[in-house]
């Protein structure tokens, strides 16, 4: 007998085959499959009248079969087959490619509701393809879900899966307690699930998404909550309070007023008595590798060792090198550790962390490894923090007693976000650029205008300088038609628009070896320019590149290209940004135009947020912390503060969870957080 935790292929109408298919959503039991909510619906309680319905957006009307035309073949050899309906207020064409069947289920007379995208004009409005329903089906369920779907699986199938799941639905356990249910008026966890995949009315499925909006943010404040508080149980690293002006007078330039009031910041948490738990965020270019060099100069100082775990190896090199520069002077010994050293080199390098003479070890993922003893680790930093989730801080972390723990990130986020994301730490911001950093011009331009732009790149190396090109995707096959692909344009784009210049390619499915050797040959001069996948958005610094080319704009979030137009303007030289789109959309070029006119990250975020919601982010990775289902950042900030109102008073009683009647609770908490890997 199947039951929530079966695997979803003993579910009626899925079987192996399909199975697979879900498992590519993350689907993989029957409780899975309840708790993937629709991402919209198709509304059938309210059609638009004919010639009241909105062009290019999904909508409904409801009309009635006039007449059928006989199928006729067309251009190309396609079969085209056409229906007219009319209702008050106008008349209606259907229309079918090689589906002929579809409008030979119709009877002339009956009324259908009709669902998809018009087009045409106030005489002759046109629906391609439309979704049909009848009036009886409509009064069955008058709302449609529609899901996040996947290649193979269609939504049909999908919609009924999750119909035939909701027999198991009364065998969820509902994680909040009665008396919030009561307090907040909010149905039971069975009924809210049942009404959002298959909702009888408005109030019904309005009903059910505020409870399942307030369920998925109180467990995600109850969880963080959690986290923090086994940080602050641990003893930490004991530091004393030390001048910091020597560190500061050996610079060749003087710190911003935000650089001495963040390191400020990290000085008092690492004299306090509990572990420090910050976020240190900043602007690209804002100088968040001084402050951490301020901090590691303190730890020494103190006598303590430092790690720095860097997201990738060429990365980490340019760490080692920039951070020996700053704090060799003062005797303290900076060590690499990286997976592609000689054995020799390890070895030595082993040897010095766990006698403690490296004073700092910078490195990537090799540092986590079981082999590498610290003599006494005081002060661990991790850099571009969105690269690693809670569960890579904690095994960094768990190479000492507790030691204190610095966290980077070059992403700019609102702080409401910020207390989501990383509601674990404390929160430092940089927001002034060091003086001398020149503003990177932006520019949005169409593709028509391609040839001359690579003209403008041509003579830029010429100059001397480098260039980066960014295309959203590797392969043809994985993206829209007219999208750049990174490996098609390399060859027949790039390549040919600028003949006999070195021509690099990046992208994500290169191994690692090979990814860091295209960028040190970009780096060192070796290529001219580098045709890339967002691998590049990490801060490597090349001060030589001054143009950054970003192909098809419009797939990206205004942060990312924020963040990828930050890899420019890090040397002497002007530099630039081109935005390349030839979406016709108003509200894409407005965005677009935005970014051209705006340098400063966190106006960017918040103008991010309130036109695209939070998925840039929150993506698959997740920052460590589990993936939202329902809640939007941007609309729910109401329910989240009392979310986390009603979650530091639970914890207040219960600390640990540990009371029986929250057993249902501790369990959705630690389900959660286990899925993203966060409570190990």
């Amino acid at each position: 007998m199947a039951d929530l935790n079966s695997s979803i292929q003993y579910l009626k109408g899925v079987g192996p085959a399909f199975a697979k298919k879900f498992e590519k959503l993350g689907i993989q039991t029957i409780r899975d499959l309840l708790l993937c909510y629709p991402r919209k619906y198709i509304d059938y309680t309210q059609p638009y009248p004919i010639a009241g319905a909105p062009y290019d957006v999904d909508c409904c009307v409801r009309a009635t079969v006039l007449q059928k035309e006989p199928p006729r073949r067309i251009k190309g050899g396609r079969v085209l087959t056409r229906v007219l309906a009319a209702d008050d207020s106008g008349v209606l064409a259907l229309s079918w490619f090689n589906a002929s069947y579809a409008a030979e289920k119709l009877i002339t007379g009956q009324t259908y509701y009709f669902e998809g995208r018009i087009s045409g004009n106030m005489t002759h409005r046109e629906l391609l393809h439309p979704l049909v329903r009848t009036e009886a089906q409509v009064a069955e369920s008058p709302f449609v879900p529609v899901y996040h779907g996947t290649e193979g699986l269609p939504a049909a199938r999908q919609a009924a899966c999750a119909r035939a799941a909701l027999a198991y639905v009364d065998e969820l356990q509902d994680p909040l307690p009665p008396e919030l249910l009561t307090r907040y008026k909010m149905p039971p966890k069975a009924q809210a699930v049942r009404a959002v995949h298959a909702p009888r009315d408005h109030a019904d499925l309005a009903a059910a998404r505020r409870r399942l909006i307030f369920e998925e943010l109180y467990l995600l404040q109850i969880g963080i909550f959690l986290l923090r508080s086994h940080g602050r149980r641990a003893a930490s690293a004991p530091m004393r309070p030390l001048d910091l002006e020597p560190f500061w007078r050996s610079l060749p330039y003087a710190p911003t007023g935000a650089q001495r009031r963040a390191t400020g910041e990290i000085v008092q948490d690492l004299c306090a008595r509990t572990p420090m738990n910050r976020l240190l965020q900043g602007d690209v270019g804002s100088g968040k590798t001084l402050v951490a060099a301020a901090a590691i100069w303190f730890a020494a100082q103190n006598g303590w060792q430092s790690a720095m775990l860097a997201p990738t190896e060429i990365l980490a090199r340019q760490h080692a090198a920039n951070l020996a520069d700053r704090l060799e002077p003062f005797g303290v010994n900076v060590t690499l550790l990286v997976g592609g050293m000689k054995a020799s080199e390890k070895k030595i390098a082993l040897a010095a962390i766990a006698d403690g003479r490296a004073g700092l070890v910078v490195g990537t993922h090799a540092v986590l490894t079981d082999s590498v003893q610290f003599r006494n680790l005081g002060l661990a930093i991790v850099d571009e923090q969105h690269r690693f989730g809670v569960r890579q801080r904690g095994l960094l972390a768990g190479k000492a007693q507790s030691p204190h723990l610095l966290v980077m990130s070059a992403t700019p986020i609102p702080r409401t976000l910020g207390l989501l994301m990383y509601g674990d730490l404390d929160i430092s911001v940089l927001d002034e650029l060091p003086p001398g950093r020149k503003p990177i011009k932006t520019w949005f331009i169409t593709g028509k205008k391609r040839r001359d732009m690579y003209g403008f790149l041509d003579k830029q190396i010429a100059a001397g300088h480098q260039a980066y090109i960014v295309c959203p995707a590797i392969e043809e096959n994985e993206l829209d038609a007219g999208m750049q692909a990174v490996k098609t344009y390399y060859a027949e784009v790039a390549c040919p628009l600028l003949p006999g210049r070195r021509i690099g390619l990046l992208h994500g499915k290169m191994k690692p070896k090979e990814k860091d050797e295209v960028m040190r040959q970009f780096k060192e001069g070796e290529l001219d320019v580098l045709v890339s996948t967002t691998v590049i958005e990490v801060g490597v610094d090349v001060p030589n590149a001054t143009v950054m080319v970003i192909e098809n704009a419009e797939r990206f979030g205004l942060s990312a290209l924020h963040q990828l137009r930050g890899r420019v303007g890090r040397g002497a030289a002007d530099s630039c940004c081109i935005l390349i789109s030839d979406h016709e959309s108003d509200a894409v070029r407005e965005r677009l135009r935005f970014l051209c006119h705006t340098a400063d990250g966190f106006a960017v975020a918040r103008y991010d947020l309130e036109t695209r919601g939070p998925g840039d982010f929150f993506g698959e990775a997740q920052h460590g912390l589990p993936t939202l289902r329902v809640a939007d950042l941007v609309q729910d900030t109401r329910t989240l503060r009392v979310a986390q109102e009603e979650a530091r008073t639970l914890l207040a009683a219960d600390p640990n969870l540990t009371d029986p009647v929250h057993r249902a609770l501790s369990d959705e908490v630690e389900r959660l957080f286990a899925t993203a890997g966060a409570m190990n």
